[in-house]
């Protein structure tokens, strides 16, 4: 009996032997000893499975690294960088499908349909961990700005993504040092700089009689 899961494997296996997708799902189903009936019970595409594979990625990693002890007493800084480790980690096991799916995507501003899904667990996460960062004082909320620090993130995922799949080194170790480096560099801006505390000064000299008076050339 078909399963989810069963689909998935067979895709991934029909797609690396033969380097794109099944021409039909009538021969995709007969291949796996399947009705198409059984298919469209679980999927309406092969692009859905594909998004089905990506999403479930991010969904495995998030529920993994939650069960670690240490989780909560981890920083927002710290969840992103679990979070990171552990995705590159878990999508070693799948490497070739990944490059696969990868290299198929149109070049575009956009986010293609097969990871609109991976996205979107992706942001919620990270929009979750960056609310506690706000509240814990750990990262500056900037009016306009704070809502797009999930943006910067989704960013370095694709950034890193790309990297990762070009990546020689042995044990992937140089996309370990450039998730390190990006998501610290991409923190230090979330964090509250000397930039902030001017901008705070500035509001509080226009709030209390402004700078000209506050400087004592307001007299006469």
């Amino acid at each position: 009996m078909a399963t989810v899961e069963s689909i998935r494997k067979a895709y991934i296996d029909f797609v690396l032997t033969e380097g794109q997708q099944p021409k039909s799902v009538y021969i995709f189903a007969k291949k796996n000893k399947m009705t198409e009936e059984e298919f469209y019970q679980f999927f309406s595409s092969f692009d859905a499975i594909e998004q089905n594979l990506w999403t479930n990625f991010a969904v495995k990693t998030i529920t993994e690294i939650k069960t670690q002890e240490v989780w909560s007493q981890y920083t927002s800084r710290e969840k992103a960088l679990s979070f990171f480790y552990s995705f590159f980690e878990l999508i070693k096991g799948n490497r070739s499908f990944v490059v696969y799916s990868v290299k198929k995507q149109p070049k575009s501003f956009s986010t293609p349909q097969t990871f609109t899904g991976v996205k979107e667990v992706f942001e919620n996460f990270c929009q979750s961990l960056i609310a506690e960062g706000i509240e814990s004082n750990e990262l500056s909320e900037r009016k306009f700005f704070s809502n797009r620090y999930k943006d910067a993130l989704w960013v370095q995922f694709v950034f890193i993504l790309n990297f990762w799949i070009n990546d020689n080194s042995t044990g992937f170790e140089k996309t370990d040092e450039a998730i390190e480096k990006g998501i610290n560099v991409t923190f230090d801006l979330f964090q509250r700089s000397p930039i902030d505390n001017l901008f705070e000064y500035g509001k509080f000299l226009a709030k209390h009689g402004g700078l000209k008076e506050s400087m004592g050339f307001g007299s006469n």
